[in-house]
């Protein structure tokens, strides 16, 4: 089974990388991978619980959720942070990291991918 990490920087709506990001990272687990999606910088937000969207607009948090289910959603704590986002508005399943947790991550990883 092959490692995959996938790093995600943008924001969750506004661009479409992390909704990219996230479609892959769901696709994957179906092609013999496990997957770890590392969420970054404005990327944090795409885990934010009570995500509300225009009818037929993509929802992320859905997105986040399925990834979680099969595999690890990982948050940078200093992104985190800086944005004023705390544990509790977090969607199930993901959870708070660091830099060194990514670090380990990226060496484990048979790819690396970033968006």
């Amino acid at each position: 089974m092959s490692k995959v990490l996938i790093i995600l920087n943008d924001p969750p709506y506004g661009t479409e990388r992390s909704f990219n990001g996230l479609r892959l990272a769901k696709a994957l687990p179906g092609k013999d991978a496990r997957v770890t999606v590392f969420l970054m910088a404005d990327a944090v937000a795409c885990a934010k619980a009570g995500q509300k969207v225009p009818q037929g607009y993509y929802n992320l948090e859905l997105m986040v959720k399925a990834v979680a289910r099969g595999g690890a959603v990982l948050l940078c704590g200093t992104c985190l942070d800086a944005r004023g986002i705390g544990d509790a508005e977090l969607i199930e399943g993901t959870r708070r990291s660091t830099l060194d947790e990514l670090a380990e991550a990226t060496l484990a990883a048979d790819r690396v991918l970033v968006f």
